[in-house]
């Protein structure tokens, strides 16, 4: 055969493989079987192997390919992968439906009903190639400002297209000489979840808790042979265009990723109000054990994409966007004890230790009791048989005792320590507040806990520093403080080992042997992973030092204020409570920690370390960049939505209520007590002109 036929013959060959695949995979809709696909599959792969420059990166034989890789490497998203904010009844639904009419003015609002897929979301990108868009690089959500780059194991996802047709994308309405991004979720159906265990059965393998975890960690796992042969797919449900959201709304979206070739769940609706929602909800709670795969609620997204960008978004989920969580799953057993566990700020945590109970697709063995006085409210004794529910938030939580003839109660009550069980130091317990604490500095519990904080994704990203890691660097006193990671030898890593305990085959008793936690490859990695810690950005190294109160938009709106860790340590908290959203709680917390001598040592050690502790602040792009508002009465022109739009996008931020960090005051007709309060503090009172001739940046 010719290069020349056999080129054709390859093209034809890809082009019926991947329509085939679009049946199967895609539409479940499949037209040959599966030893006519295999049969096409194998002469594709003989044409190529005989021609082995006619191969390309997006041909069907080369979705799996290479060996297993040594890492993940960390790549940005585009835009970050926010969280939503969840519902649990119809008032909840009620409440944001309301709050997104409100913000919406004059917009007009409508919903699209999405199923919540129990999966591992992740990011797809596409370039733009030749003739068409081709896959360059899946990412996981990761902390949801950077993901793991998984793009060998996405590639064996079939019903993830590897290449696009330039008339597919122009027909979706984008356009063929720009790049995408798709984002959805990597499920694991119940079928391949089930066969999997069974195969990790014969193994000897513990099986799998649940498809979620499952897919999870397939998508995780190093080798793209193993995630080939698991079932994943992947469902579509977002374009992204240069950061930016698709902007011809949700349902559009969703019929442009069917016209590109995405698997894009066929289980949707619009709703226009809480009835239709609530309608929506109860036909797929129904129908939920049908599916073939697991969800745990339903998404609600404002259609219309001018909506969405009025509507924003908070620090941590969109405006526009709500979870609707179906009720939490529930089982009742027997508390057998409860256990003391001591965290990085001291505060001492009540764990129930609970004869084990299958909820929520897990094995349940422990779960929270938040603080003393929950215990009290409870009733809660040593014995009693309690009811558990797992829901949204997955820490699974005590909720009740069970107080019927059927359940004899408990006997012992439970004494909260007075004494930290880590430490032995006295604990104390600050008007006020519910939670006892250790305050002893050296409490080897706090330190623990800090390292594992300072170490987690989304701080410092130090992947490797693990629970046994840790304790046994503690153990051998090689750490002291999160300042002594960046000390650490490689023969202090090397040696590290760990107690495990094995059946002997010749006694048949059990045997304690020790064996390394990390050895030479293990170490290395782990060596990387500091090094690059201290890269992270001043806002992470912020979280990092455990700062109460400080957490991820807090930290982020610190680093921006002041820019260098050293302004940060001069602030006193009037300066401190300039900053939006941060108040005297916040604000005293903060100049609190860096009053310490110990945390500015702690601060000195890091900084000598080679920790980066400045951030490049962003420019003041607009006139109003800083200035906080506050709206009263009825406006002239404006409704008090119109105004609120134009503040923000220039910069501004509308408050609802008047305080010391207020700018001014936007004061119309028949305005009421904010006026008075503006006048009692002082603040600048403007009328609408006024507000114009700002906008206007006179």
């Amino acid at each position: 055969m010719t290069d020349a036929n056999a080129a054709k013959k390859i093209e034809r060959l890809r082009e019926e493989i991947r329509r085939h695949e679009h049946l199967y995979y895609v539409l479940d809709a499949p037209e040959i079987s599966d030893a006519e696909y295999d049969a096409l599959v194998n002469e594709l792969k003989q044409l190529e192997a005989a021609h082995p420059e006619l191969v390309t990166a997006d041909s069907p034989t080369q979705r799996v390919g290479g060996q297993p890789a040594a890492g993940f490497k960390k790549a940005q998203h585009s835009r970050a992968m926010l969280s939503l904010d969840n519902a649990y009844s119809a008032e909840e639904l009620t409440d944001w439906n309301r709050r997104v009419r409100e913000l919406a003015g004059n917009l007009p609002v409508e919903y699209t009903a999405e199923l919540k897929l129990d999966g591992l979301s992740v990011a797809l990108r596409y370039e733009a190639g030749d003739d068409g868009a081709r896959l360059a690089m899946g990412l996981t959500r990761g902390d949801g400002q950077t993901g793991e780059d998984v793009t060998s194991n996405i590639r064996t996802v079939r019903s993830i297209p590897l290449s696009i047709a330039g008339e597919k994308v122009e027909k979706a309405g984008l356009r063929a000489e720009q790049g995408f991004e798709v984002r959805g979720e990597v499920v694991m159906p119940e079928k391949a979840f089930l066969r999997t265990n069974e195969e990790r059965e014969r193994e000897g393998l513990p099986p799998f808790v649940n498809p979620r975890n499952s897919a999870a960690g397939t998508v995780r796992t190093l080798d793209p042979n193993i995630v080939a042969t698991r079932g994943l797919v992947f469902f579509a449900y977002f374009v992204l265009v240069d950061g930016e959201y698709f902007a011809a709304g949700q349902t559009a979206t969703l019929d442009a990723l069917t016209a590109l070739g995405f698997r894009v769940n066929p289980h949707r609706g619009r709703v226009d109000s809480v009835e239709e929602m609530k309608k929506f909800i109860d036909e797929v709670e129904k129908k939920r054990e049908t599916l073939g795969y697991e969800i745990d609620g339903v998404v609600l997204k404002v259609d219309a994409h001018a909506t969405q960008q009025r509507l924003g978004y908070t620090g941590r989920a969109p405006r526009w966007a709500i979870a609707y969580k179906f009720t939490a799953e529930a089982a009742i057993t027997q508390l057998e004890d409860i256990m003391i566990t001591v965290g990085r700020s001291g505060k001492l945590t009540p764990t129930a230790m609970l004869k084990p109970v299958f909820v929520g697709g897990v094995t349940v063995s422990r779960a929270t009791l938040h603080n003393a006085d929950f215990i009290e409210r409870l009733g809660l004794l040593i014995g009693d048989w309690v009811k558990v529910e797992r829901g949204g938030d997955v820490i699974p939580k005590v909720v009740e005792v069970i107080k019927d003839n059927e359940h004899a109660r408990g006997t012992r009550r439970f004494a909260f320590p007075a004494n930290c069980p880590e430490c032995g130091n006295a604990v104390v317990r600050e008007e006020g507040e519910a939670d006892w604490r250790c305050v002893n500095a050296d409490c080897p519990a706090k330190l623990r806990e800090s390292l594992l904080h300072f170490g987690s994704r989304g701080v410092m990203n130090i992947e490797g520093l693990g629970d046994a890691v840790v304790e046994e660097l503690r153990n051998k006193r090689l750490i002291e403080s999160v300042a002594d990671l960046y000390n650490l030898k490689d023969e202090d890593l090397v040696s590290l080992t760990t107690k495990f305990i094995f059946k002997n085959k010749k006694t048949g008793k059990e045997e304690t042997r020790n064996r390394l936690l990390l050895g030479p490859k293990g170490t290395a990695n782990l060596q990387e992973q500091i090094r690059a810690s201290k890269h992270a950005g001043l806002a992470r190294v912020i979280m990092g030092l455990g700062i109460r109160h400080v957490g991820e938009s807090t930290a982020e709106a610190l680093a921006q204020e002041f820019g260098d860790i050293r302004e940060l340590e001069k602030a006193d908290p009037d300066r401190l409570e300039q900053v939006a959203d941060i108040g005297p709680e916040i604000s005293h917390a903060i100049y609190d920690f860096f009053s310490r001598p110990a945390n500015k040592l702690l601060v000195g050690r890091l900084k000598d370390a080679g920790v980066m502790m400045t951030a490049e602040r962003k420019r003041k792009t607009s006139q109003l960049d800083g200035l906080v508002f506050v709206l009263t009465g009825t406006l002239p022109t404006l409704t008090r939505e119109e105004a609120k739009e134009r503040i923000e996008a220039a910069g501004g931020k509308v408050s609802g209520s008047v305080s010391k960090k207020t700018n001014y005051v936007v004061a119309g007709e028949e305005a009421g007590s904010k006026l008075e309060k503006a006048h009692e503090l002082k603040i600048s009172v403007i009328d609408e002109d006024r507000l114009v001739r700002l906008l206007q940046g006179e």
